[in-house]
């Protein structure tokens, strides 16, 4: 039994996130084609393809942005398919963006203490009220991603691999249960990408959180997902551990077209 076995054996047998049958069309494009696939808690695994694989549909989908066609998405059992962003937030669903999002006027905390008073259905009480509310809750999500000491600096003046890490803080603030991570490295250098990566890793696991995440840096794939899962036009080809993945010769072809043999092709890297 591997690792993923166990943890969904842990949970009950039930998987975190269960997508089945998932389809969406834009026009006459296939965007998606009953693509379907399970997900465990403590799990971390990537959605990999080419462009336009339907990677940015598939999350949409999972998380409200669009409706799907056909196929359900079910969270611990629940179905949440078609429901609104709100309401997914709502159920434990978590979920970074290609490009950080975060209000630059205000300091890294207040960030945080906004996410956190969302979350409680406090929102509307921030504004013209004391700026310490939910303030401790917010210093220790800043701590669980190494960054207490900027909780007053303003965000506009913090380095991108610490917005990024804000960004994850502030996904972390409903609690989640099942984390979506778009590009979570996107614009990051070699070093950052594998430290971010490595951070997600670990909260998971002590939380037992799932993350579906998408990348294009494939050593970040490689090096740290637990299985992979490949799209081409819109179809899954491929699932496995990523060694499995890395030697499929579907998925060399669906990046490096027909030419499975050339030096490209063979610089998937290792996973370890």
């Amino acid at each position: 039994m591997n690792a993923t076995d166990q943890r969904v054996q842990a949970a009950g047998g039930e998987p975190l996130l269960q997508v089945n049958a998932l389809s969406k069309a834009f026009g006459g494009v296939k965007a998606l084609d009953t693509v379907s696939f399970d997900l465990a808690g403590g799990e971390l695994l990537a959605l990999i393809g080419p462009n336009g694989a339907g990677k940015s549909t598939c999350f949409n989908c999972i998380n409200g942005q669009l409706r799907p066609d056909a196929g359900t998405v079910r969270l611990a059992g629940r179905d949440m398919t078609g429901r609104l962003p709100r309401d997914i937030w709502r159920l434990g669903v978590g979920r970074t963006f290609q490009i950080a999002a975060t209000w630059s006027s205000m300091t890294v905390a207040e960030n945080l203490q906004l996410a956190v008073l969302s979350h409680q259905g406090q929102l509307r009480q921030w504004w013209g009220r004391a700026a310490d509310m939910a303030r401790q809750p917010a210093l220790e999500l800043l701590e669980s991603v190494g960054l207490a000491e900027l909780a007053d600096a303003p965000c506009a003046t913090l380095a991108y691999g610490d917005i990024k890490r804000v960004e994850l803080a502030m996904a972390l603030s409903n609690q989640p249960r099942l984390l979506l991570m778009d590009e979570p490295t996107a614009g990051m250098a070699p070093r950052e990408r594998n430290d971010l990566i490595a951070l997600v890793k670990r909260l998971v696991r002590e939380r037992n959180i799932g993350v579906l995440f998408t990348e294009h840096s494939m050593d970040v794939v490689f090096a740290h997902a637990d299985r992979v899962i490949v799209l081409a036009r819109g179809q899954l080809i491929a699932a496995g551990s990523p060694d499995e993945v890395r030697a499929d010769e579907r998925v060399r072809e669906a990046y490096f077209g027909n030419s499975v043999g050339n030096s490209v092709g063979t610089d998937l890297p290792q996973g370890h």
